[in-house]
């Protein structure tokens, strides 16, 4: 299983459902999503700029993280990007893997 970082902002009808709901009741609605595809909910954050909201979900696969982004972004209220998160432990293992890549021109 993997480790997720779901940056999303809202849309005017997104902002105009979080006026109405609350900050706390969207954080319940995406733990109990995340719940429901056997997953759990580490972080959940308002933010300002660019990005309203930051979410770190474990616990979910890749085609998991795929149906979720799906199904989040055919509602119209909310863009997202969602960001493979990798452990150092994870990057080490890269590190030592090898390929027959060559830059361009090499």
């Amino acid at each position: 299983m993997a480790r997720y970082l779901i940056e999303a902002s809202y849309t005017s009808e997104g902002v105009m459902g979080l006026l109405k709901e609350g900050g706390t009741r969207r954080r319940a609605v995406v733990e109990e999503a995340v719940k429901s595809v056997g997953g759990r909910v580490e972080g959940f954050y308002f933010a300002f700029g660019e990005s309203d909201v930051f979410v770190v979900v474990d616990g979910i696969d890749n085609v998991t993280a795929a149906g979720m982004a799906l199904a989040i972004g055919s509602t119209g209220a909310v863009r997202q990007r969602t960001h493979v998160l990798l452990s150092p432990e994870e990057v080490d293992q890269a590190c030592r893997k090898t390929s027959s890549y060559k830059a361009p021109g090499a």
